[in-house]
């Protein structure tokens, strides 16, 4: 009849729950055969100075291990994938996530069968609905979406800063060595694995350099050379157009900026940071806040004219002249 299944066109609103806790089954881990042995003393001998390791990598090489992770997905992630698609927890860097974007970008897995293979999880009554649609539009959807996206905005894409973004990229996205615990954790995992999932990508690296203001080419360098799933046509419309916005909006609406109370809502890594996850400004106001008030001043008038953003920009009838001029300055130091 042409009505989604479940009568709505999506779950987000139910999709949106931080972790609670409850036991999270790990991906499958496949012992490297001959074949990738070779390969990471190669690359070991190659690149001596490379960052991170390919010590322990343990990810699937074949079709037929690929096939196995995606069952093992299925059977044991899926249904609790959906509520928690956008937690983020310092004890489990997977969470409830498939962690098949290597596969799929590699072409281990095909999209189609991914996505059916979610289906007939739903109509068998193994997951959810909310679980199954927020998995299939994030395959067919966006990341389809993504694909259409890079092959028309190229090569301009590249060069796009429609925030005039001019920092450079702080050495520590290199280390992970900050006080910030939400960038200290991800970036360390990221060095270790080559992965985080996608709202750690978009919500603190992206959310970060955003109101940073780091250049986006310095960014989108960075995820190519640090992800195991890693490929321009995926990166470069990801970052520059959705996590930077960089893009003027013809990849995303409106830039996905927030302050430590997003993160804090939907993360433990808060819990013991150094910073002062309330304060705007002070010795230990966290860097996320005093950033995201610094980005709603400087362009207050362009984000009160996009509708999804003008709310927010209200909050600032709140701040007196001095508080303005504080946050500023502070911004310049961070």
């Amino acid at each position: 009849d042409g009505q989604p299944t479940g009568g709505v066109w999506n779950f987000d609103r139910e999709n949106r729950r931080r972790y609670d806790g409850r036991p999270v089954p790990p991906p499958l881990r496949f012992p490297p055969d001959a074949i990738t042995r070779q390969t990471i003393a190669d690359l070991a001998g190659a690149c001596p100075n490379a960052i991170g390791s390919a010590d322990g990598f343990d990810l699937p090489v074949t079709r037929a291990q690929a096939l196995t992770a995606l069952d093992d997905f299925i059977t044991h992630r899926l249904p609790d994938f959906g509520p928690f698609e956008d937690a983020m927890s310092s004890a489990h860097a997977v969470l409830f996530h498939s962690q098949l974007s290597p596969l799929l970008n590699i072409g281990l897995l095909d999209p189609l069968e991914t996505a059916q293979a979610a289906v007939t999880a739903y109509q068998r009554g193994h997951a959810p609905l909310s679980s199954v649609e927020g998995f299939v539009r994030q395959i067919i959807g966006w990341r389809e979406y993504i694909y259409y996206r890079y092959w028309e905005l190229m090569p301009d894409l590249l060069q796009a800063n429609a925030w005039q973004a001019a920092r450079p990229l702080p050495a520590w996205y290199w280390t992970g060595q900050t006080r910030m615990r939400c960038l200290n954790c991800v970036i360390q995992r990221v060095l270790q694995n080559g992965y985080c999932h996608h709202i750690e990508r978009l919500m603190v690296l992206c959310n970060f350099a955003l109101l940073a203001g780091i250049r986006p080419q310095a960014v989108n360098d960075w995820f190519l050379e640090c992800y195991v799933d890693a490929y321009e046509w995926v990166v470069t419309p990801n970052v520059i157009g959705m996590g930077l916005n960089a893009d003027g909006g013809r990849t995303a609406t409106k830039p996905y900026i927030a302050s430590a109370a997003y993160i804090d809502k939907m993360s433990d890594y808060c819990k013991g940071c150094f910073y002062d996850r309330k304060a705007r400004v002070g010795p230990r106001a966290c860097p996320f806040n005093t950033l995201y008030w610094n980005f709603l001043i400087n362009h207050e008038e362009r984000l009160r004219a996009n509708p999804r953003l003008g709310p927010a920009v209200l909050g600032l009838s709140r701040l007196s002249a001095a508080e303005r001029a504080a946050i500023t300055a502070q911004a310049e130091e961070v």
